[in-house]
């Protein structure tokens, strides 16, 4: 398996540069902002898998957007090439709920610091956080916190507990039946409706199945319906070209 940095670094407009807390901060922004988080390889019955050269080529080749295993994976390679130390693991997301355990996130260790670092999760976290009890994180405009209790990290956004996770190491055969089950099963969030998110600062937007929300810090949001004739301007909006055949399948879906 392989990948080319380079051009990973070309798509999000990034340089090398020696690891450092900073540099892992401008790349996590940067692939945030370049590559969105989208499911429609899992809507459409076409994904291809989680290999690092099949999800290099989607991603950056292709100028896809990708869930967590392909956004992760991809971004602990690149950050492993550059020289840093990367911690793979999984998280349940939403745990007040009976989820599944099945979310990619990653910790990374710089400058002496371990930073909890997840491009992965919806385009929710746009900045790396410091793994420290109770430290509070502004996170394009929302306030996020760690909590540390009993060998568990819990991620929060206010009141509502968002990931919750230990620092237990995971091995790429865990995250083949992860997206096993993710991609196929009836009772996964992805395989029923379109998932498309993006984050930058200040705003959040969000299509989820036909409803387009852009929210804002603060309370502040906005939900439109958009209709099958508008799904390729919107798709567009979000950074996604499809090829017509792929339009044309996910319009019949959708």
């Amino acid at each position: 398996m392989s990948f080319d940095l380079d051009a990973y670094l070309a798509r999000t407009g990034q340089e090398r540069r020696p690891p450092s807390a900073e540099a892992l901060r401008d790349l996590t922004r940067a692939h945030v902002a370049a590559i969105p988080f989208e499911n429609l390889d899992v809507v459409l019955q076409q994904h291809q898998g989680i290999s690092l050269d099949v999800v290099s080529a989607k991603l950056v080749g292709r100028r896809r957007g990708g869930y967590c295993y392909e956004q992760s994976g991809l971004f602990a390679a690149v950050l492993e090439e550059l020289g840093y130390r990367v911690h793979r693991l999984s998280a349940r997301v939403q745990p007040r709920r009976p989820g599944p355990y099945t979310h990619m996130t990653l910790v990374v260790d710089v400058d002496g610091e371990s930073f909890l670092t997840d491009v992965g999760f919806g385009a929710g976290i746009l900045d790396p956080m410091p793994l420290i009890d109770g430290q509070a994180t502004d996170q394009a405009g929302w306030e996020h916190r760690l909590v540390h209790r009993d060998g568990w990290w819990t991620l929060q956004k206010g009141a509502e507990d968002l990931l919750d996770f230990r620092l237990n190491e995971m091995y790429p055969i865990d995250y083949e039946v992860f997206h096993h089950y993710t991609s196929t099963h009836p009772k996964s969030p992805f395989t029923g409706r379109v998932v498309i998110m993006t984050l930058e600062p200040g705003v959040s937007r969000k299509l989820l199945g036909r409803e387009l929300t852009v929210e804002k810090p603060g309370g502040g949001s906005e939900t439109t319906t958009v209709a099958p004739e508008e799904l390729d301007t919107t798709l567009k909006d979000f950074g996604i070209e499809l090829t017509q055949d792929e339009l044309s399948r996910l319009r019949e879906i959708y």
